[in-house]
């Protein structure tokens, strides 16, 4: 049988050719300026990058064992070209780049704002796929409430919501383009590391271990986690054999237990009122650190120490407060948010589940508290703008969008939305929201259309007024309720 060659896509096969060329000095540059890029996202007008389709990412980090100096990084990406490419941006900042290939040959680069340019050898053509790998460092340092990297008592974790992955490794930053991850981390043998995802080896070399993690699910940039520190991996078994497992600083192990060992209980309560959790594996990490939040990154949801530990607080409302963050691997996870203003979809949900949860196993009115929510319902619109066209952050302080409207004030819309179509109607909506778009995105449009389908009727003026209007519309079932603007004093809360 005569053997049958197939033609390479044609920037492929003018590589070789325009390598000789340029080395020649017979092309010429014609591009116009690099310009930071993004996806036209209202609220995070740069983040994203148009013309390719990340497919998976795999971020090599090295740790040199001290918290505030830069790790060693090796980030590659795998990508789709989805228009005709002369040059591609990815959002990175806060690091130092010392090379970038694009399918193996080198390929010339600068930043421009917080995005790293890249121009390859010759344009990439439209479906064609794409391998970029980046050589940089990993930088730790600067203003923690800037986001990324996280120090911690006994080292580092992650916090990346919701722009500031691109402060850790080279991405399409933004919750619209998911991707499945590989995290190689290697650091100290004395130190444990852990990331989204599975384990998938671990290998020690003199002083220091590689470990490997997987995820078998795509995941938004901004959820994911790494932590490295002196700390203990605690292993028990959720629902359907699924793999818990909890990270804790090594001398808090026996402190932490009490907490950590209702997981299983959180995900049984959650499935009963969603449908399966959606993921491989799930657990809690224990950071020492102030970060001023909990953040629900994938698989393995981020917290303060000081939850657990400051008698303040009471046991009910930490409970509570996990749950909130397991609600958010459905909520946001999962079902990611095609553009940030769809936040409400994420947050809203975590706290009505969160408040669910308070009322049916503390005795805390979930009608008390909408109650209250919507008596500062005014006042949240008129700072932080309705549910779904929130405000942007404010300037030099974005994580100013995570604003009480986006919780309670959203979880009020659920409520409503409750009130309106019956409660077994927003039971049946709520599981086919999860299924219908398990390891997507979705939009607010496609919401309100799917409850509308399950109604059975047009919800579209209850959606519009309950998601756009500076002002909340009449409760149903409850007239007598009343909105007052000057309650809306009340400190916002942070991602979470």
């Amino acid at each position: 049988m005569p053997l049958v060659r197939t033609p390479l896509p044609r920037a492929r096969w003018l590589r070789s050719a325009v390598l000789v060329a340029a080395s020649a000095g017979l092309v010429a540059a014609a591009l116009p300026a690099p310009a930071p890029l993004g996806i036209g996202d209202p609220l995070f007008p740069h983040l994203g990058n148009p013309g390719y389709d990340v497919l998976a990412y795999a971020v090599d980090l090295t740790y040199p064992g001290v918290n505030t100096e830069p790790l060693a990084t090796v980030t590659r990406i795998d990508a789709r070209a989805t228009d005709d490419l002369e040059r591609l941006n990815l959002d990175f900042t806060h690091g130092t780049v010392s090379a970038v290939t694009v399918d193996g040959l080198p390929a010339a680069y600068t930043s421009s704002g917080e995005d790293l340019v890249v121009t390859p050898v010759v344009p990439i053509d439209e479906g064609e796929p794409i391998e970029i790998t980046v050589t940089h460092t990993s930088d730790p340092g600067g203003p923690a409430d800037t986001g990324g990297w996280v120090r911690t008592g006994d080292g580092l974790a992650m916090a990346n919501q919701a722009d500031a992955a691109h402060r850790v490794f080279p991405s399409n930053d933004h919750p619209a383009d998911k991707a499945y991850f590989t995290f190689r981390i290697t650091a100290p043998s004395e130190l444990t590391a852990v990331a989204n995802g599975l384990p998938t080896g671990r290998v020690t070399r003199g002083s220091t271990t590689t470990w490997t993690y997987r995820t078998r699910h795509p995941m938004a940039t901004e959820l994911a986690q790494v932590s490295i520190g002196r700390s203990t991996v605690v292993h028990r078994t959720g629902p359907h054999g699924l793999p818990v497992r909890d990270v804790v600083r090594t001398a808090d192990r026996e402190l932490m237990e009490p907490w950590l060992r209702r997981t299983p209980g959180h995900l049984e309560w959650m499935e009963r009122q969603v449908g399966a959790y959606p993921f491989e594996t799930y657990g809690v990490l224990v950071a020492d650190a102030d970060t001023g939040f909990e953040l629900e990154t994938q698989t393995l949801s981020l917290f303060e120490r000081r939850l657990f530990t400051e008698p303040a607080y009471p046991e009910w409302y930490v409970d509570s407060v996990m749950v909130h963050e397991l609600a958010h691997q459905w909520f946001g996870d999962s079902v990611s948010p095609r553009t940030w203003s769809d936040l409400w979809l994420n947050e809203g949900h975590a706290s009505w589940y969160e408040a669910l949860y308070a009322e049916e196993t503390a005795g805390k009115s979930l009608e008390r508290r909408m109650k209250a929510a919507y008596a500062a319902s005014d006042g949240w619109r008129a700072d932080g703008g309705p549910p779904a066209a929130p405000r942007p952050p404010a300037p030099g302080h974005k994580i100013s969008l995570f604003r009480p409207v986006v919780y309670d004030g959203s979880a009020l819309v659920l409520y409503a939305l409750r009130q309106e179509i019956g409660t077994e109607a927003f039971r049946r909506l709520e599981r086919r929201w999860v299924a219908d778009h398990r390891d997507g995105t979705a939009t607010t449009a496609d919401f309100t259309a799917l409850a509308g389908e399950i109604a059975g009727r047009d919800l579209t003026a209850f959606f519009r007024a309950w998601l756009y209007e500076a002002k909340t519309p009449p409760m149903p079932g409850h007239p007598d309720w009343r909105s007052h603007p000057a309650q809306a004093a009340r400190t916002a809360p942070k991602p979470g």
